[in-house]
C-alpha cells in the first residue's frame, strides 16, 4: 500500500512539475510577444513624434504636422509589416527545412506526431505582420491625437511633448517589467532616448530649414 502511495505522490510531483514548466513556457511566449509589442509601439511613438516635431521646426500650421504625422504611421506601420513578415517566413522555411533534413536523415517517409506539434507550433508570417504594425500604429497615434484641434503653435508642441513623454514613460515602465529590468532607469532611459530623437529631429530641421536650402 506505501509503495503504491509513493508511486501515486510521484506521479502527482511529476504532473505538477510538467503543468509548471508549461506555465512558465507560456508565459515566457507571451512576454517576448507582450515587449516586442511596447518596443513596437515605442518605435511609432518616437519616430512620428519626430517627424512632426522636425516639420513643426520650419511649418507652424496644424495641417502641416498631422499630415506629416498620418505619413510616418502609415509608412511606418507598412514598413513594420513587411519586415516582420519577410522575417518570420525565413525563420519558418529554416525551420521547415531543417525538420526535412532530420526526417531524410532518420529515413522518415512521414512527418511523426512531434514533427505536426512542432509545425503547429511555428509563427504565423501574416499574425507577426499584422501585430508589428498595430503595435507601431498605436503609438504613432498618440502624438496624432495630442495635436489635433490645437490651432495655437506653442500650445500644440507642448501638448506633443507631454504627452509623448508621458507616454515614454509608461512604454519604459513596462518594457521593464516584461523584461524584468530595473524599472527606473528603464523608464529614465527611455524617456531620455525619446527626448533627444525629437530635440535632434526638431533641431537638425530648423538648421537647415533657416539655412535657405
Amino acid at each position: 500500500m506505501a509503495h503504491i502511495q509513493a508511486s501515486l505522490n510521484d506521479v502527482e510531483q511529476q504532473s505538477g512539475h510538467n503543468i509548471k514548466e508549461q506555465d512558465d513556457f507560456d508565459y515566457s511566449k507571451r512576454s517576448q510577444w507582450l515587449r516586442a509589442a511596447v518596443l513596437g509601439a515605442n518605435d511609432g511613438l518616437v519616430s512620428t513624434a519626430s517627424l512632426m516635431m522636425g516639420v513643426g521646426a520650419v511649418k507652424q500650421d496644424i495641417k502641416a504636422m498631422i499630415i506629416t504625422g498620418f505619413a510616418g504611421l502609415v509608412a511606418g506601420a507598412c514598413s513594420m509589416a513587411i519586415g516582420e513578415f519577410v522575417s518570420v517566413y525565413s525563420q519558418v522555411d529554416i525551420e521547415l527545412a531543417q525538420m526535412k533534413r532530420e526526417r531524410t536523415r532518420g529515413d522518415r517517409g512521414e512527418r511523426t506526431g512531434e514533427e505536426e506539434r512542432e509545425m503547429e507550433s511555428l509563427p504565423n508570417p501574416m499574425q507577426a505582420a499584422a501585430a508589428s504594425a498595430l503595435a507601431f500604429s498605436t503609438g504613432a497615434m498618440v502624438p496624432l491625437l495630442a495635436a489635433s484641434f490645437i490651432r495655437k503653435y506653442k500650445l500644440r508642441v507642448g501638448m506633443v511633448v507631454g504627452a509623448v513623454s508621458l507616454a515614454l514613460v509608461l512604454f519604459g515602465w513596462l518594457g521593464a517589467v516584461l523584461g524584468r529590468a530595473p524599472i527606473v532607469r528603464s523608464s529614465v532611459r527611455v524617456l531620455i532616448g525619446g527626448w533627444l530623437a525629437m530635440a535632434i529631429t526638431y533641431g537638425l530641421t530648423k538648421l537647415i530649414g533657416s539655412s535657405g536650402l
